[in-house]
């Protein structure tokens, strides 16, 4: 559940909270999510805000509001991509600002690039 962007989906809060089965766990994970995403993105969220999200590369239409506006996944889904990693422009401009922020996208996806 590698994202376009190099995010391990599978270790995101957001999926984690969308496959958390007791509801107030669940309800105290969007809480800080929120919080974060206030924090870190700039994004001013409320817990209600933070719906299901199955992954950007998922099929089944749950996507996080952030994750579906996002530049870097609109652009990788216009060049058919599986990921960012495959792109001939790698690592653009935009993908550096994401690194800044998870370094360890980068590392996942020049490993994708670069595979030995």
């Amino acid at each position: 559940m590698i994202a376009y962007c190099g995010l391990n989906c599978s270790t995101c809060p957001i999926h984690l909270a969308t496959i958390e089965p007791d509801w107030g766990r669940q309800q105290a994970m969007r809480e800080d999510i929120a919080h974060q995403c206030t924090e870190v993105y700039g994004m001013e969220l409320d817990p209600r805000d933070v719906n299901d999200c199955d992954g950007c590369l998922s099929p089944t239409g749950r996507l996080f509001s952030g994750c579906a506006q996002c530049e870097i996944r609109k652009c990788a889904l216009a060049r058919k991509l599986l990921t960012c990693a495959f792109c001939p422009e790698y690592a653009c401009n935009v993908l550096r600002k994401q690194f800044a922020l998870d370094p360890s996208a980068q590392t996942r996806l020049d490993a994708i690039r670069n595979p030995s």
